[in-house]
Order: C-alpha cells, then sequence, then structure tokens
C-alpha cells in the first residue's frame, strides 16, 4: 500500500533518536550530546571483559528463561534469596509487570507529582485510574506529601514511589515511605501495592529492601542502567516478598532479556565497585555543574544523584533555551504545558568536556539574548526579519559604547554581531 505521508510510529517512546535531532537542526549525528537521560557519558570500561563470553547456553539456543544466574546474582548483591527476584528487560519492563498484575481496568494508582512520566503511562495503559497528588515545594525538597497520600491510601490498587525521585534529584526519606507502608499493611488483604522505584539507589544507599519481610505488599525495583553504566543491555529487577513475587511472575514474559544481557549483567552485579566507582565520579562533577549553571544565570536545586534540575524561567523562556541548546548539539530534558516541572530543564552529569561546552553555550546565548533584552525599548532599535539592528549601542561583552552593530541570526542558532 502506498502512501504519500510518511506513517508515524505508535510506539511510546521518550525522546528523539540522535539521528532525527541531526537532521533536524543540520549537525552530525556525532555532535549530538545527550543530557536528557541520566545515563553514563561513556561506555564502561569493563565491558569487553564482560563480553568475552563463552555464553551459557549458547546463542543459538534461547536464553534460560529463569535466569537462575542472574536472579542469584541480583540477590546477592541486595542481600535476599534468589527466589525473591524477579528480573526483567529493563526497570521499566519489570514496572510493566507490576501495572499488569497490581492495577486492574478502572483501579486507581497513587503518584506523587511530578516524578518518572513511565508511572502515568503504566496505569493509563492498564485502563487506571491516576490519582496525581503534586508535592511539596522546592523549599521543602521536592518530598512527596504524605499526609495526603495516607487520607487517600484507601481504595487504591497501586502508589508509585521514587527514591531518590526523578527528575527532582531529591530523596525520598525512609520515614515517610514506612508511614505509607505501615498505613497499608492496616487496610489487610485489600492494602495497595506499594512499588518503590530505586533506579539510583547506588547514589543515595538508602533502600526499603530489608523492609519486604515485614511488609509483604512492598515492591522494591533497581536497575543496572544507572550507576552500573548498561541501559543498552536492558535489564532491571523486582525484590519483594516470594507470595508477590509469585504473582509478577505470572506476568513476565518467559525470555525477554537476551542472554548476552543477562551475561554481562550478572558479571556486573558480581563486581559492586564498579557502580561505587561511577558514583565516586559523578559526586564532584554533579558539583562543578551545579555550581556553573547557577553562576551563569540558572537556579539549580540540591541533587543526590546524576542529573541537575535547573530553573529557567518562564515556559516560553525555557522553550527557548531548550531550541538553542538544540541547535547546538546539547538536549536537555524538558516538560510539557500540564508538568509542574514547566519552565525548568534537566541535565544529566556528564564529562568536564561536555559540561563546559553546556555552560559555554548558555553564557555565549544568554549574554546575546541579555543584550538584546537590555536596547529592546532604547532609540535607535529596529528588528529586521534577518536579525537585529542597533544603532548607537554595540555589545562588548559586559557593556555597551558608542557605536553601530548589527546582530544577525546565524542558520546554527548563534547570533553574529557586525560593524557598519
Amino acid at each position: 500500500m502506498s502512501t504519500s505521508q510518511t506513517p508515524v510510529s505508535q510506539v511510546y517512546t521518550w525522546e528523539p533518536s540522535n539521528q532525527w535531532i541531526a537532521e533536524r537542526y543540520g549537525l552530525q549525528p556525532t555532535d549530538v550530546i545527550r543530557f536528557d537521560l541520566n545515563t553514563s557519558p561513556t561506555a564502561p570500561d569493563f565491558l569487553a571483559q564482560a563480553l568475552a563470553g563463552p555464553f551459557d547456553p549458547p546463542l543459538n539456543e534461547y536464553p534460560d528463561s529463569l535466569y537462575g544466574e542472574l536472579a542469584q546474582a541480583a540477590a546477592d548483591y541486595v542481600g535476599a534469596d534468589r527466589y525473591e527476584i524477579l528480573v526483567g528487560a529493563g526497570a521499566d519492563e519489570v514496572l510493566d509487570i507490576i501495572a499488569k498484575t497490581f492495577i486492574p481496568a478502572g483501579g486507581r494508582a497513587i503518584v506523587p507529582i511530578p516524578t518518572y512520566s513511565m508511572y502515568g503511562v503504566l496505569t493509563t495503559q492498564r485502563e487506571g485510574r491516576l490519582d496525581a497528588i503534586p508535592r511539596r515545594s522546592a523549599a521543602d525538597g521536592f518530598g512527596a506529601d504524605i499526609e495526603t497520600i495516607l487520607a487517600r491510601l484507601d481504595g487504591a490498587s497501586v502508589v508509585w514511589l521514587c527514591a531518590p525521585n526523578n527528575p527532582t534529584g531529591s530523596p525520598e526519606p525512609l520515614e515517610g515511605i514506612v508511614r505509607i507502608l505501615d498505613a497499608a499493611a492496616q487496610q489487610g488483604t485489600k492494602a495497595p501495592t506499594i512499588v518503590v522505584d530505586e533506579a539510583y539507589f547506588e547514589f543515595t544507599r538508602q533502600t526499603t529492601v530489608p523492609l519486604r519481610e515485614t511488609y509483604p505488599h512492598l515492591v522494591t525495583v533497581r536497575t543496572l542502567s544507572k550507576a552500573f553504566a548498561l541501559p543498552g543491555m536492558r535489564v532491571g529487577y523486582a525484590v519483594a516478598s516470594r507470595p508477590t513475587i509469585e504473582k509478577l511472575e505470572r506476568n513476565r514474559p518467559p525470555g525477554s532479556i537476551s542472554t548476552v544481557s543477562a551475561a554481562v549483567a550478572t558479571w556486573a552485579l558480581r563486581r559492586p565497585e564498579l557502580a561505587a566507582a561511577m558514583v565516586e565520579r559523578v559526586g564532584p562533577e554533579r558539583e562543578w555543574l551545579q555550581a556553573g549553571l547557577d553562576a551563569a544565570g540558572w537556579t539549580t536545586y540540591p541533587s543526590i544523584t546524576n542529573f541537575v534540575l535547573a530553573k529557567v524561567g518562564t515556559p516560553e523562556e525555557a522553550e527557548d533555551a531548550t531550541d538553542w541548546l538544540l541547535r547546538h548539539g546539547i538536549v536537555s530534558r524538558t516538560f510539557g504545558p500540564a508538568n509542574p516541572l514547566r519552565g525548568h530543564l534537566r541535565f544529566t552529569v556528564r564529562t568536564r568536556e561536555d559540561d563546559e561546552k553546556l555552560i559555554g553555550v548558555y553564557r555565549t546565548e544568554g549574554d546575546a539574548r541579555g543584550a538584546i533584552e537590555r536596547v529592546r525599548d532604547q532609540p535607535g532599535f529596529r528588528h529586521f526579519p534577518e536579525g537585529f539592528i542597533f544603532e548607537k549601542y554595540e555589545l562588548n561583552k559586559d557593556h555597551w559604547t558608542e557605536g553601530f552593530v548589527t546582530a544577525i541570526n546565524q542558520p546554527d542558532g548563534t547570533i553574529k554581531y557586525e560593524n557598519e
């Protein structure tokens, strides 16, 4: 069947590809720097060793449906029994299995917002009802509103919690989570499932895993995509009491993790020092990036993760910043009109070279736009389609001097100044 238009994929995606961004902004794919994914800027240096093989079973056969070695490695890593582990193709598949298991059509899922968007996606895919509860203010550390959550627990199917929280980078105090678990336990067999997503556990070391023995409705979710720097392998896992894992296993696909991914993840989990080294590197660089963004004029919030949330200004200013960053190949995490964080951008902590480029582009573009705003109402200011014309004002870094200068918008998003 022929069509005059390219079909639009209906697959749910988080972000455009490097190729799409490069074509859209006249760049090479290698020019694109992903500040939006919360992943490691480089591949782990242990990858070649982990891929050396041999693989069991061999790659011409299907993987072990039970993923026994992977489950055991995860169990050893968290201090649980292997039968208290459910593995999946990334934490997202684990979350999907949780939704399929515990959210019936019409069921209600509580989610403090802003948080990881996948909770809402999975809830609506199950035809569930999303009960969004605004988080506390930035001054209160973006913490979940525990009192409101407790007031709405009755009749809920699931409570989605993210600790530390994405995209704010803030911790979720264990005391509040325990209060929710205690209140849920009082509902007996009608208790909602409390899901604690610990994707960034290695950056904080706070965990709910030991609580599974006390609270059978608790499910803790982990991933190898962040501190272990293996997002391309797509491996995650859940930790819970055996009766809860049994319910989840009924909805797990038998072979969604490739033999290669399972082998590499097993190798990494048996070497926790690898994740610790990643966390050690990120800490100082995160502080440097925050200081640079603050000094350049944006406002960042405290973070204990591998990303930083920055207040840009109005939603329109954030959209403008997103566009001129993209013209330089810098991809930030944005927030749509319905998101409480509209007017903000989120940035992954990358290498010093990448972070310096981000700061440099922001300073250059910010200075140019600030100059335009300062003289917009001055006598002699005129706007032309090709750019901005200044009469009697000339940009010279921090001050203006007598003269005549033309500021021309360039195809790459920069502004070129020419004297006439």
